[in-house]
C-alpha cells in the first residue's frame, strides 16, 4: 500500500486544522468588542451544535447496534456454544462510537458530568466567565494534547490500512482509532460553541441562561 496518498491527506488535514485555529480566539474577541462579530459567532454556533447533533445522531445507532450485537454474543454463547471474534469487535466498536461521537452532543446539552464546587455560587457573569475558563484552561489544551499524540499511530493504521490481529476478526481498526482525534475535534468544535454562547452573553447578545437550563446543569452535574 501506497503511503504516500495517505500522507498527503494527513498533511493536507493538519493545515486545515492550522488555519481554523485563529477561530478559538473568537470567544474572546466577542467579548472585547461587543457587537462586532456577533452574528458570525451565533451562526458558527448554530452549525457546530447541529454538527454534533448530526454526531449524537451517530452515536445513537451504535448504541443500537451495541445492544443487538451483545444480544447476538450472548446467544450465541450461552445457547449454541458459539463464538466469533468479529461478533465481539463490533460490540467493542460500537460501545467506542456510541462514547466518543456522542460526547460533543452531550456537552452541547449540559449531560456531562461536573464537579462543580464554586460555580453554583457565581452570579450569572461569573458562569459565564468560568465556562470561558474551562474550555480555555482544561477543555481545548487536553483535546489537542491528544490530537498530537495520536497523530503518528494513526498515519501509519490508515497507511497500513490496518485490521484485527485475530483472523477472523473486523478489518477496520483503522477507522477504529480514527475516533480518537475524531472525539477532541468535535469537543473542541463544541467547547467552541459553548465559549461562543457564554461570551455572548457576557455582552448581553444572548438572553442568560434560564431557571430550567440552570436546573438541568445541576441535575445533570450531580454538583
Amino acid at each position: 500500500m501506497d503511503t504516500t496518498v495517505f500522507l498527503q491527506i494527513g498533511t493536507g488535514l493538519k493545515w486545515a486544522g492550522i488555519a481554523l485555529l485563529p477561530l478559538f480566539a473568537l470567544p474572546l474577541i466577542v467579548v472585547a468588542l461587543p457587537g462586532v462579530l456577533d452574528g458570525f459567532a451565533k451562526r458558527l454556533s448554530a452549525f457546530i451544535d447541529r454538527l454534533s447533533g448530526a454526531a449524537l445522531g451517530a452515536a445513537m445507532v451504535s448504541g443500537l447496534i451495541l445492544l443487538f450485537a451483545q444480544l447476538a454474543v450472548v446467544v450465541l454463547r450461552y445457547a449454541f456454544g458459539l463464538s466469533f471474534t468479529w461478533l465481539s469487535e463490533i460490540v467493542m466498536y460500537a460501545f467506542a462510537a456510541m462514547f466518543m461521537l456522542g460526547s460533543a452532543g452531550a456537552l452541547r446539552d449540559s449531560a456531562h458530568v461536573r464537579v462543580d464546587i464554586l460555580r453554583p455560587r457565581f452570579g450569572e457573569t461569573g458562569r459565564d466567565w468560568i465556562e470561558l475558563a474551562g474550555a480555555y484552561l482544561f477543555l481545548f489544551p487536553i483535546c489537542m494534547r491528544i490530537i498530537t499524540t495520536s497523530e503518528a499511530g494513526l498515519a501509519r493504521s490508515w497507511s497500513l490500512l490496518e485490521g484485527s490481529r485475530e483472523s477472523d476478526g473486523l478489518p477496520i481498526l483503522f477507522l477504529f482509532k480514527t475516533l480518537v482525534p475524531a472525539l477532541a475535534v468535535l469537543l473542541m468544535a463544541q467547547g467552541l460553541s459553548e465559549s461562543l454562547k457564554a461570551a455572548l452573553r457576557l455582552t448581553g447578545a444572548l438572553p442568560p441562561e434560564t431557571p430550567e437550563q440552570l436546573n438541568a446543569e445541576a441535575g445533570g452535574h450531580g454538583a
